[in-house]
């Protein structure tokens, strides 16, 4: 884990979203990524759907093959006649995407910005694992709103607050299944994506 490479790459992504987008007089902007991490965290968990018991569809969305013919859909125009359209789920490519993996790294790239904002970056890093999936959401949750709150009592959080959603998030990353490697692949290609948004007008 090159946790320093990612820090260093979230810091030239976050100086170019202030360069397009800069901060304005009295800005709370580290509430803003609080609310951002916890937005995410929550599509995270959506695309998890195993908290769902309401469902019979609690599997995850990591991708794989489309239940389309290869990218198309039948559509019934009435009278008979069926034509081909381009499948809406995958978007023509026959493949779903890793939407679990991509909601994940979403969270990572707020996760490493606070740390950033609060100059966490050097941290001691170790893992947290829930008996469950559902609690480990329910964990990383409750630390990120006790950051806030921190911040918003005593004027500052503590850095072991911060290590502690870390190794809280490192936990869940491996309860859904991932490797490390797979996490910077994707973390790499999202943060390309995101300079690209930023040069775009995003």
């Amino acid at each position: 884990m090159n946790l320093q490479k990612l820090f260093e790459l979230q810091r030239q992504l976050d100086e170019h979203i202030e360069k397009e987008h800069p901060r304005q007089e009295g800005e709370d902007r580290l509430a803003k990524k609080i609310l951002a991490l916890f937005v995410e965290l929550g599509e995270l968990a959506n695309e998890h759907r195993g908290f769902k018991y309401w469902s019979n569809d609690q599997e995850p969305r990591t991708g794989g093959e489309c239940s389309c013919d290869d990218g198309y859909i039948d559509v019934y125009m009435g009278h008979g006649v069926v034509e081909q359209d381009i499948c809406p789920r995958c978007e023509g490519m026959g493949e779903l995407p890793n939407t679990l993996l991509e909601e994940y790294v979403d969270c990572l790239h707020f996760i490493l910005s606070i740390g950033l904002e609060l100059d966490f970056t050097d941290i001691d890093v170790w893992k947290v694992k829930e008996a469950t999936t559902t609690n480990q959401f329910i964990e990383c949750f409750g630390t990120i709103y006790n950051m806030h709150f921190q911040k918003r009592v005593n004027g500052e959080v503590p850095r072991e607050m911060y290590e502690h959603l870390f190794a809280c998030f490192i936990g869940l990353g491996e309860m859904l299944g991932f490797t490390w490697e797979q996490i910077e692949e994707s973390y790499f290609e999202k943060n390309r994506i995101n300079h690209e948004r930023q040069n775009n007008g995003y």
